[in-house]
């Protein structure tokens, strides 16, 4: 199993170097102590100290959170961030950390336990020139905080900033709730020394009028704009330097958003731009990278254990969530398939996983995925302090929908007759009728597809299209209530009997 406890053994020690440390300039300096985070190496006047990996793990996150309490569950999920462990792990690595440090020793404290919260480094900390400027450039970024743990996004993140400082420009698409920003935000933080704090996060999202695009963004850069051109005033400012602007949540504001970006991109060959959106911008300079969902266990895998299914990061972000909301789970092999199934269902959408973890204080693991089939997922609430398009689901597929044109409304509502993957021609059968046409199902389909509502599967001969799980329910909610339920279930049953398979 993944639940085990370290308490009963001694980690083996690293061996100690013969060699002198490398001749680096990026430490921080505590008492006798200096730290070497990027070789991870601990010397005391000089001399490497035997430390195990895990105690080096929290010293280096207590370090970097110096003087704050940094939480039991934020230090157990950097140091054992695929499995789960007992509090006793945590602290007989600490009791290690501090007895390498000879905390307590003629009155000298590095790391104290503040009851009830967690852990705290108290010691004064000195950064070395590099460092230094790297914290500089750290507290001027304009960004939100990253996620203390970000789960199956490492490749996504590694191939956005491989392309973003190829291409100087890039859009990160995917369906609302699948971790758009969160990847973002992660290549962003990453980048921060590399653009020495010249980084700044405009979150369109918390603005509804078009024309405020460019005010707001210049209002990020703390540029003053009172003209009636703000676009010219932006402009003139960016024009010369370098910069990383993360344009975040495009797609209500798309056809302003679009042309400022491109416009930047163009007159400031020194500013990258990476902007997230459900649908591309499809601007000169643009390079789309489609986020896609998190991985989960196929539907073929007979028998599958708790470790099998932990190995998939969808099941692991779900099992995080579940044990952050407070309930003491832990996933056994007789519950792994339910949970796979559940994974699976929810697409692999971070959001969906996390809302569906919510529950299980309430409903239990099986109680949950029984309730996957009803329209009650969509009123599940997430974190209070989400934005209110991510609080449930249904307020993410309404943030969606209120997109889409009167034709792509009826064209999504329709194609939730489909169980599996359908044709282009059995979309036009069972969404074409006297209202609207066949070349308009087509139209709308392309439409659905670039909104990150309908996903498409390319084969050797032909596409093929499908709806997420949940995308279909939602919009088989809209089929019902509006009354042609019946009409459009009739047409598929006659003309698309082999395109449900």
């Amino acid at each position: 199993m993944l639940h085990y406890s370290e308490s009963a053994f001694v980690e083996p020690e690293e061996r100690m170097l013969d060699e002198a440390p490398p001749q680096r300039k990026d430490f921080i300096s505590f008492g006798p102590f200096r730290f070497f985070a990027t070789q991870r190496l601990l010397e005391k006047d000089g001399v490497p100290l035997n430390l195990g990996s895990r105690a080096l793990d929290l010293l280096s996150m207590l370090i970097e959170r110096a003087a704050e309490v940094v939480s039991k569950r934020e230090l157990m999920a950097r140091v054992w961030p695929d499995l789960i462990v007992e509090e006793g792990s945590l602290r007989f690595h600490i009791a290690s950390l501090r007895k390498v440090l000879g905390d307590g020793q003629s009155g000298v404290r590095y790391v104290t336990n503040v009851a009830g919260r967690g852990y705290c480094f108290v010691a004064p900390i000195g950064r070395s020139p590099a460092l230094a400027e790297s914290w500089v450039a750290d507290r001027n970024a304009k960004l939100p905080a990253r996620l203390l743990r970000m789960v199956g996004r490492d490749e996504a993140v590694q191939a956005v900033s491989e392309q973003l400082l190829g291409r100087r420009f890039v859009t990160i698409v995917g369906p609302g709730g699948i971790g758009k920003t969160t990847v973002s935000v992660s290549v962003a933080h990453a980048k921060i020394s590399e653009f020495g704090g010249a980084i700044h996060f405009v979150d369109l999202g918390a603005i509804d009028d078009p024309s405020l695009v460019p005010r707001a963004i210049a209002s990020t850069l703390d540029l003053p704009v009172n003209s009636d051109s703000p676009m010219q005033d932006l402009l003139s400012f960016v024009r010369d330097r370098r910069m990383l602007l993360v344009l975040d949540n495009c797609e209500h504001l798309i056809e302003t958003a679009a042309p400022v970006a491109e416009r930047i991109f163009s007159e400031a060959p020194r500013v990258y731009i990476l902007a997230t959106s459900r649908e591309s911008l499809q601007v000169e300079g643009e390079q789309v990278y489609r986020l896609p969902p998190l991985p989960c266990p196929p539907e073929a895998a007979v028998g599958l254990t708790a470790g099998e299914a932990m190995s998939f990061p969808a099941v692991r972000l779900f099992v995080e969530r579940v044990i952050a909301s407070g309930v003491p789970f832990v996933l056994r092999d007789a519950d792994a398939p339910i949970v796979a199934d559940l994974c699976r269902r929810v697409d692999g959408i971070a959001l969906a996983l996390e809302l569906a973890a919510s529950r299980v204080a309430a409903l239990g693991v099986r109680g949950t995925a029984a309730l996957l089939n009803g329209q009650l997922r969509f009123l599940w609430q997430g974190r209070r302090t989400a934005p209110p398009r991510h609080q449930t689901l249904g307020a993410t597929l309404d943030w969606s929908h209120n997109l889409l044109s009167d034709f792509a409304r009826v064209v999504l509502r329709r194609l939730a007759v489909f169980v599996g993957t359908f044709s282009l021609e059995a979309a036009r059968s069972v969404a074409a009728e006297t209202l609207i046409e066949g070349g308009q199902v087509v139209e709308a389909l392309a439409s659905l597809v670039a909104k990150s509502l309908v996903v498409t599967e390319i084969g050797p001969t032909s596409a093929r299209y499908r709806l997420f799980d949940t995308t279909r329910s939602y919009a088989l909610g809209k089929l019902i209530r509006s009354g042609e339920a019946a009409a459009v279930e009739l047409r598929h049953a006659t003309n698309n009997r082999e395109a449900s398979h």
